[in-house]
């Protein structure tokens, strides 16, 4: 399978078209998206469609480019059900907190197994697909073409899923920011960053300070103030690292195939073995 997609929640999306269409017209999908035939889309309520420019054949008689109307419709979820499954997002900590910061987790289906249902279409079943071209044969190139370019947006913007099966990126925000977690995650956001101010040097300068009165030795090592008898343990962070995941896997300066967060994550892992320290 080409890499059109990079993450696993896009390259899931594909599998399920994968598992219905001939390699023959999923290559030369592929090859529309590489070669930007794929005109333009407008998603609306489940449906996705599509103008996509198709090929010159004068075997067939087609001496002009032509323009094809493709369409891909995916089943959407109730409201009763979506009602259900926020609940049940909402009282994990890890899912909450991965889908406000932009990411999928992925173990995203199981919030939806209880429920009988499945976020990532899984078969042909849920591709609901036509196209105007003369190809009888449907899924045909121009409907797996749009299915690969749907599956390298989902990348960017994995809320697209959530329209697709009929809840918005806003509404499904709203309903996660309600739950008691979601309000907590939402303050740590929101919290001021902390602006860095350059130093002119990188050593601490000693001050000179003038002596205080002479004490005895006793009092000098004492000081003014009794140390505290007991220290409270440090509580562990509620969401570790979260400065380094608010970008998400595929930040905008990113521009590899791998997950940001997964480099960093093996940084630090090295640096613990390394210095024995964190």
């Amino acid at each position: 399978m080409a890499k059109v997609s990079k993450t696993w929640w896009g390259q899931r999306f594909i599998q399920a078209l994968e598992g219905f269409t001939d390699s023959g017209r999923l290559a030369r999908g592929r090859a529309y998206v590489r070669n930007g035939k794929i005109e333009e889309y407008v998603i609306d309520r489940g449906r996705i469609t599509a103008f996509v420019r198709g090929s010159i054949n004068p075997y067939f008689g087609v001496y002009t480019e032509p323009m094809y109307r493709t369409t891909v419709e995916i089943p959407q979820f109730s409201q009763k059900q979506w009602s259900k499954a926020i609940d049940i997002l909402g009282a994990k900590a890890g899912t909450i907190a991965k889908l406000l910061l932009g990411e999928i987790p992925e173990n995203i289906e199981d919030a939806f197994s209880d429920l009988q249902l499945n976020l990532l279409p899984s078969n042909k079943k849920e591709f609901s697909t036509s196209c105007s071209c003369p190809d009888s044969w449907n899924t045909c190139k121009h409907i797996a073409g749009v299915c690969y370019s749907i599956a390298a947006e989902l990348d960017s913007d994995p809320f697209l899923l959530f329209e697709l099966r009929g809840l918005s990126r806003a509404k499904l925000k709203q309903e996660l920011l309600r739950t008691p977690l979601g309000r907590i995650f939402s303050d740590a956001l929101d919290s001021e960053d902390v602006s860095i101010e350059p130093s002119e040097s990188y050593y601490t300068r000693p001050q000179k300070l003038a002596p205080g009165e002479l004490t005895s030795l006793k009092d000098f090592w004492h000081g003014e103030k009794r140390l505290p008898q007991d220290i409270e343990p440090a509580l562990p962070a509620m969401i570790p690292a979260i400065v380094v995941k608010k970008g998400g896997d595929f930040p905008p300066f990113w521009d590899r195939d791998t997950s940001f967060v997964e480099v960093m994550e093996e940084l630090y892992q090295r640096v613990r073995k390394r210095k024995g320290v964190f």
